[in-house]
């Protein structure tokens, strides 16, 4: 299943949830506000590198430009994905939860 995640994890609860409810193997994209889980030294930084030891987590590297966030401010290991990439996993994965 594919989870997308586009709310920041410093105003909802979304993340947590999110990353709480999704089965080993999961994709999680984070999209719009939700890429700002994918920094480095936050306070959900660890949840989210925890998370990645049984599922792919991913980002959506527009939305990652667009807050002026760089590749280098990006969690290691976390996947970083365009338009095409963000289609490709809404194709391969049977569902898609939004996270909103």
């Amino acid at each position: 299943m594919l989870h997308t995640v586009n709310k920041s994890p410093f105003e909802t609860h979304s993340l947590e949830t999110c990353l709480g409810l999704a089965k080993p193997g999961s994709d999680i994209l984070l999209i719009k506000d939700g890429v700002y889980a994918a920094t480095v030294g936050t306070t959900v930084s660890a949840m989210v590198e925890q998370t990645m030891e049984s599922s792919s987590v991913f980002a959506l590297a527009p939305d990652l430009k667009a807050r002026g966030i760089g590749p280098d401010q990006v969690i290691a290991g976390i996947q970083l994905v365009g338009y095409d990439g963000f289609v490709k996993l809404s194709v391969t994965n049977e569902r898609v939860q939004c996270w909103l």
